[in-house]
């Protein structure tokens, strides 16, 4: 009898930690993230602060960014789908920097293969272009933060 219980214990905590990393996936479930530092989406620039970034409609495409404190501050942006090098472990919003700006690359869903990708807006084009001949091919740095 206790055997049987701890194997279905054991069975529950493996089903619990396989569903939650696609959990964040789902439409109206949301992830986290403090971000210490303004940055762009979609050509809106948002202060630093408590984000939330969910679904808007069934299809995975269209995100939500908002302000947990302050609902203004908010963006709604397409993306699309990009193949991860390995396995995230957590939740995590990827940006692209260049000097003083920070752009919202990437929102990755922790254990999916599968991320999703803003593409470039024409100022962080503008910005890569001008690195670039400035630096030698310089690329931008990447800074991630983890959800939760």
């Amino acid at each position: 009898m206790r055997r049987i219980f701890i194997a279905i214990v054991a069975m529950a905590m493996l089903a619990l930690t396989i569903s939650t990393p696609a959990s964040a996936q789902l439409p109206g479930t949301s992830m986290r993230a403090y971000i210490p530092f303004d940055f762009i989406v979609n050509g809106k620039t948002l202060p630093s602060g408590t984000y939330e970034v969910k679904r808007i409609t069934d299809a995975p495409e269209g995100l939500l960014i908002r302000n947990v404190n302050d609902k203004r501050d908010h963006s709604m942006f397409e993306t699309e789908s990009v193949q991860q090098y390995g396995l995230p472990r957590h939740d995590e919003v990827v940006f692209n920097r260049y000097g003083d700006s920070y752009f919202l690359s990437e929102v990755l869903t922790g254990g999916m293969e599968t991320g999703r990708r803003l593409a470039p807006s024409h100022a962080e084009k503008q910005l890569r272009r001008e690195m670039q001949m400035a630096s030698n091919n310089a690329q931008p740095q990447t800074v991630t933060v983890a959800m939760y």
